[in-house]
């Protein structure tokens, strides 16, 4: 962009250029795309196979009168329903967060000071900077100003950066010291903020085990639904009298519902909707601990993380500086150095650095000053001069050792201690004292030699109250942990020491190897990392991926986004960005670092209890499926209604499941979910499909094959092998299980005494011996079931979690 002449800059922008350069789009508004919009959320919970055809069966049974065996809709609209409001609601949570973070800038235009907001800067406009405000554009540093520039959001690095006339600055940029003009070069989206942060802003699913293991089981579903479907067809047909008599007499229509209860019955849609409850409800619940839930299946994904990846600045430590200590420089200091620690500290909106100080010394009716110099880090030192009659006469100086310090030679012990201090990773200054004031010229051409040291000053970074104790949490947990930083590794090391993870030091990431294999390696090896740029943290995370790692990250900076991208699950804290926030899983609306294992608690309990419950609805899938391909290749007619499972499944898994799924407990989480449920669920199933067809082909042997006879004795089957494999599941039992198992019992006896609910469901008690076969089958397949989960047990691995 072409530079304009000083007094074009001195000026700012006319009113009509402003109109000129917004007419043509060149604003500094990014579009807010922090999530899905509402379609895609929409399209995402409704637009799929499954509802399709349920939409497809609901509709197909309400035009052939058949209302009464519809009720499977109500589950399938309930489980999209969850989902999309869940989404929504994270959605508007996060986008008030964005309004919230909305930043001012203070501009020249026609010649006159004025606060804009910072969607409305143009190219060309010059801003007024000063200590504390954000920069919201990429800018450029006039000829008339020096400011000091924190820039960790955008690199990770935490020390002051200076800034001189020419310079750029960022967008996302604080400024920490001093006051200049500066002129916007790019906005919007050309920023580089936005350009960094445009990778990150696309949509993409957080890896869920459950969710990979639901959707094997539903692809394979997906895969029976058809060939079972013609299969079923053909045998209702065929056991109406074949396709011209079934046409002709109308017999087709309970073919066609015997058709509809084998599929919907095989589409686990109360295993989805209770995954989806398990979720959400754990979405509520950590609302309540201050942690925004922006993807449902988030909740279950740090119970299973066994490498956390922190950034530093803004996750373990606030941003800030604190002050460490006192040291000696090898002789006393003068009198009077606690008055000027105190005057210098007085001006804490000065820098970091001066209200770090102002927070340790307090100084009891300050000492006014003859003359002072200002920082300047060029220089690298400030001064302050007081009368020489007052107790803290003199000049003193405060700055970085290699500035304020006198000669080696003359001060060797002084610089050996400086040195030390420096190497360990703390940000050191050195104060100094002459009697008398600086010589003219001091600011300009250096300190005079007969400055003597009188103490060391060291500080560091203000570490979060709650880190020692999480981190120490996560490694009792078996996580490792891996600290990730732009900082100087020298600083990185300091502050690891501080929260428990000492050891040999950081790792400078500069040095890292390109090769894959080799940096694989070299995290497997390490645990704290410095001077890392944005785009080796996300190569970081794919590193230890690679190595079959589930890796969590957290962050707060633009820099941090392409990790919390790549990573498995992304949390976010109270200071991040907006960028950042629209990235991350979970976001610590409150910044309490001490959440996290609140979240593991909730994501244990969730992936327990909804791993329980699977085992009950895949068992269930697994006997349907056997039942509507056994009954198929006899060509017998499907044994049940849509409505008779519809209610059965709503007894004896839907609503005891929903209960159990929102129950305590969880230990820690090994991974192998599916496999262990199907370990369980696929002989079962098998089992309860075999005693059904037993049933079912006595009472054909007695003619009442698909009469509503025999259709109530499968029931009877069903019923009593469904709620055992449902109690085989719930163990260990406690008295609230106890008490929705009972419930589920009286419901079942409810459905063959109640005329309302018998009427309705076409169910009546078989024949004697009939009800004894049915009977006796339920209870064998119930102790084969039991030896089934004892079996499983005594393969179960420790801790392992979802199996009976």
């Amino acid at each position: 962009m072409p530079h304009r002449h000083h007094q074009a800059e001195e000026a700012g922008l006319s009113s009509a250029g402003v109109a000129e350069r917004t007419a043509r789009g060149e604003t500094n508004s990014v579009p807010a795309a922090t999530s899905r919009s509402l379609w895609e959320i929409v399209r995402a919970n409704v637009l799929t196979l499954f509802n399709g055809i349920v939409a497809g069966s609901f509709i197909l049974l309400f035009v052939l009168g058949q209302w009464r065996d519809a009720l499977f809709g109500f589950s399938a609209l309930g489980n999209a329903l969850i989902g999309i409001i869940q989404e929504y609601r994270a959605k508007k949570s996060l986008d008030r967060l964005a309004i919230l973070h909305a930043a001012r800038s203070r501009v020249i235009r026609d010649g006159v000071p004025q606060w804009i907001p910072a969607q409305d800067l143009v190219p060309d406009d010059v801003v007024l900077l000063s200590a504390g405000d954000q920069v919201s554009a990429d800018l450029r540093l006039l000829d008339d100003g020096f400011i000091e520039v924190d820039e960790s959001l955008l690199t990770g690095e935490s020390e002051p950066v200076p800034k001189i006339a020419g310079a750029e600055l960022l967008s996302g940029s604080l400024i920490l010291a001093g006051s200049a003009r500066a002129v916007v070069t790019r906005v919007g989206a050309g920023t580089f903020a936005a350009r960094l942060a445009a990778e990150a802003k696309r949509f993409s699913l957080v890896t869920s085990e459950i969710r990979t293991g639901l959707d094997r089981v539903l692809k394979v579903i997906t895969w029976l639904l058809l060939p079972t479907a013609v299969l079923v067809a053909n045998a209702q047909v065929q056991d109406a009298g074949g396709w011209a008599v079934a046409v002709s007499s109308g017999r087709w229509v309970p073919a066609v519902v015997g058709v509809v209860a084998s599929l919907i019955a095989m589409i686990p849609l109360g295993l989805v909707l209770l995954t989806s409850v398990a979720f959400a409800v754990g979405g509520l619940r950590l609302s309540r601990h201050m942690v925004l839930v922006q993807e449902l299946a988030a909740v279950e994904v740090l119970a299973r993380v066994d490498v956390l990846c922190l950034d530093k600045t803004g996750t373990l430590s606030t941003g800030a500086i604190a002050f460490d200590a006192l040291h000696d420089t090898g002789t006393p200091p003068a009198d009077g150095w606690k008055d000027a620690l105190a005057w210098f500290g007085s001006r804490p909106e000065a820098s970091t650095t001066a209200a770090a100080i102002g927070a340790a010394f307090h100084g009891n009716g300050l000492l006014a000053e003859s003359s002072s110099v200002p920082f300047d880090s060029t220089r690298k030192w400030s001064s302050v001069t007081f009368p020489p009659t007052g107790r803290a006469g003199g000049s003193w100086v405060l700055g970085a050792p290699s500035a304020v310090l006198g000669p080696a030679a003359r001060l060797g012990e002084a610089h050996r201690k400086a040195g030390a201090l420096a190497a360990t990773g703390l940000r050191t200054l050195a104060l100094a004292h002459v009697p008398g004031s600086l010589p003219p010229g001091a600011a300009d051409g250096g300190l005079p030699d007969i400055l003597e040291p009188a103490l060391l000053l060291t500080f560091r970074e203000d570490i979060r109250t709650d880190a020692a104790a999480t981190l120490d949490y996560f490694r009792g947990q078996g996580v490792a942990l891996k600290i990730i930083s732009g900082d100087d590794p020298r600083t990185v090391a300091a502050l690891a020491r501080t929260v428990g993870m000492g050891g040999t030091g950081a790792c400078d990431a500069r040095n890292l190897p390109a090769a894959p294999a080799l940096l694989e390696q070299a995290m497997e090896d390490n645990d704290v990392f410095g001077s890392v740029t944005p785009a080796q943290k996300r190569d970081m995370v794919q590193a230890l991926q690679r190595r079959g790692h589930t890796v969590a990250m957290t962050g707060d900076g633009v820099n941090d986004v392409l990790a919390l991208k790549e990573a498995d699950l992304g949390i976010a804290m109270d200071t991040a960005s907006p960028a950042t926030k629209a990235v991350a899983r979970l976001v610590l609306l409150d910044g309490r670092f001490d959440r996290l294992p609140a979240v593991v608690a909730e994501g244990r309990r969730a992936i327990s209890n909804v791993g329980r419950v699977s085992v009950v609805f895949l068992s269930k899938a697994v006997y349907i499926t056997a039942i509507s391909l056994v009954f198929a290749a006899l060509l017998w007619p499907f044994p049940y209604l849509p409505r008779q499972l519809s209610i059965l499944d709503g007894l004896t898994i839907g609503l005891p499941g929903f209960f159990l799924a929102l129950q305590p407990g969880g230990e820690r989480y090994t991974p192998g979910f599916l496999r262990r449920s199907l370990s369980f669920s696929l002989p079962a199933g098998l089992c309860a499909a075999l005693c059904v067809a037993g049933v079912s082909g006595y009472a054909g042997t007695i003619g009442l094959a698909g009469t509503a006879a025999g259709q109530s004795a499968a029931v009877i089957t069903l019923a009593l092998l469904a709620s055992w494999i449902l109690v085989t599941a719930s163990r260990p039992l406690t008295w609230t299980k106890g008490l929705i198992l009972a419930g589920m019992y009286v419901g079942l006896f409810l459905l063959f005494t109640v005329p309302v609910a018998t009427e309705f469901l076409r169910l009546e008690w078989p024949p004697p011996d009939l009800l004894a076969v049915s009977a006796a089958a339920g209870l064998a397949g119930s102790a084969a079931v039991q030896a089934i989960a004892a079996l499983t047990r005594t393969r179960r691995l420790p801790g392992a979690q979802g199996s009976p």
